[in-house]
């Protein structure tokens, strides 16, 4: 009974990380209900005087954004600032024909009396921090505010974020992403639904008890001072931003996040580049944990509890690990409960970690709600958008398990840019996008297997034991069937 030891030891802890954090979540849920009920007493600049509206800089990190340039350009120069307190850096490392656009799109702006630079380096070194660390040397603003090349900003975006810097100890103001075309498509759909679920629930309910936060690489304004105590930017992880943001609160900088400040963004719609930016996150997230565990637990200036809830949001990308894992073993784990009956109170134990699902189910309900409204049919809406949401999530898990072991390993890969399509309706087609890749990857392979694997498990269900069946798993291999089942044919599809 080795092996049958060994399944169960694996899937076992498996189930106790991924409780351990639905547990954490269910603290963050009550965090942020708590929260809502305080009143922002914040310390504040009033920029109505003249005096007290400091410099800014606006930092635009791009490399080959040829759909979205214009977008992002007439966007900025929108901005509701004053001009002579206000710079702009374009810190870009195209190689392909928007280089020439910008720069024309750029001399035209400057034309206007916008005070707008066009930065260039020789090669990619560091990719996005590198950019963001050479834009900083000549940057004349006290603040710096970053865009990725997809996000608009609304025009008063710098008067509803600089006046939270008169607390001499923030460090950071991060805003909540929007979404222009979360109606787009079911990827798009699911997609908003997982970072509405971070914007809301985690990063509130984090930053309400003084707990770290990251900074999420776009959409947020960053006190230049921090960021050289900091260290600057690192280009050794995928995650810039989580990284610099560790660094700078293990420095006792506070970041201050505003759920009320929306910034709309542009949600990947077409699933390889939602593949490429998801590897990206994920494998950046495990080389931040490789990187920053040990000196958040050596900090003496920290609690506990901010250890713990660090801890768990540096190991957020390893869930899709832990998913992974229970996902593959649960067919073994059948066979063994219907052939070992004296294991029978183990797996009455085993069911107990139902609760987790359970537990995240409540936390996206008050997420859903907020961004969505409540009402009887909304909670049936959500019932099915939490059902496809975990399906399609357990889904990408082969590729983004991948990601994490590389990321845990120590593998290096270079910086892949999330492809932009500037999609904003149903009408706008990506067919014909030059940044969409149309090479197969190995994994696509991996995911059709595990689709008939799943749908194996649910045969199962059927004829194991002498019961009459065992039905007990047949949900979850449902939802696994249906996820690997809907990247493997949207992947092939993409092709077309």
């Amino acid at each position: 009974m080795i092996w049958q030891t060994i399944v169960m030891v694996i899937y076992t802890a498996a189930l106790l990380l991924i409780l351990l954090y639905a547990l954490a979540q269910l603290n963050l849920l009550l965090n942020y209900l708590r929260s809502h009920r305080r009143t922002d007493t914040s310390a504040m600049f009033d920029l109505t005087d003249q005096e007290q509206i400091p410099f800014v800089t606006i930092q635009l990190p791009v490399y080959n954004e040829l759909y979205v340039m214009e977008r992002l350009l007439e966007n900025i120069a929108e901005i509701d600032y004053p001009k002579h307190k206000l710079e702009i850096q374009v810190l870009d490392d195209s190689t392909d024909e928007s280089f020439a656009q910008t720069a024309a799109h750029i001399i035209v702006l400057k034309s206007t009396g916008l005070d707008i630079q066009h930065v260039t380096r020789a090669d990619r070194k560091g990719f996005k921090a590198g950019a963001l660390k050479e834009g900083l040397k000549s940057a004349k603003g006290e603040y710096i505010a970053i865009f990725d090349a997809d996000f608009l900003p609304e025009k008063d975006w710098l008067y509803k974020t600089i006046p939270y810097f008169k607390d001499r100890n923030i460090g950071v103001v991060q805003t909540r992403w929007g979404h222009i075309n979360k109606n787009y498509s079911l990827l798009t759909r699911v997609q908003a639904f997982a970072l509405d679920a971070h914007f809301t629930l985690e990063q509130v309910g984090r930053n309400s008890e003084g707990h770290f936060i990251n900074f999420n690489g776009t959409a947020g304004v960053w006190r230049k001072q921090c960021i050289l105590d900091a260290g600057n930017w690192e280009g050794d992880t995928l995650t810039e931003d989580l990284d610099l943001s560790y660094r700078a609160q293990l420095k006792n900088w506070k970041f201050k996040y505003l759920e009320e400040v929306e910034t709309p963004a542009e949600l990947p719609v077409v699933i390889s580049a939602a593949r490429s930016q998801q590897f990206r996150w994920n494998k950046g997230g495990a080389e931040n944990f490789r990187k920053m565990l040990g000196r958040l637990w050596r900090s003496k200036k920290i609690s506990f509890k901010t250890k713990v809830h660090g801890t768990l949001h540096l190991l957020n990308s390893t869930m899709f690990l832990s998913i992974f894992v229970v996902a593959v073993l649960s067919i073994p784990m059948l066979y063994i409960k219907n052939e070992y009956q004296h294991l029978k109170v183990y797996f009455i134990i085993m069911s107990f970690f139902v609760i987790s699902t359970l537990i995240f189910f409540i936390c996206y309900w008050f997420m859903y709600k907020k961004m969505n409204g409540g009402g009887f049919l909304k909670f049936f809406e959500y019932i099915g958008m939490f059902f496809l949401f975990f399906s399609i999530a357990m889904g990408f898990s082969v590729h983004n398990s991948i990601a994490v072991l590389e990321g845990h390993l120590g593998k290096k890969s270079d910086f892949i840019r999330t492809p932009k399509f500037n999609i904003n309706n149903l009408k706008d087609s990506w067919k014909g996008n030059k940044y969409v890749v149309n090479k197969l990857s190995p994994n696509i392979i991996i995911e059709g297997i595990l689709m008939f694997y799943f749908g194996f498990g649910m045969y199962l269900a059927f004829v194991i034991g002498n019961q009459g069946g065992d039905f007990g798993l047949f949900p979850f291999h449902l939802m696994l069937c249906l996820g690997f089942g809907f990247v493997f044919f949207q992947s092939l599809l993409s092709k077309v």
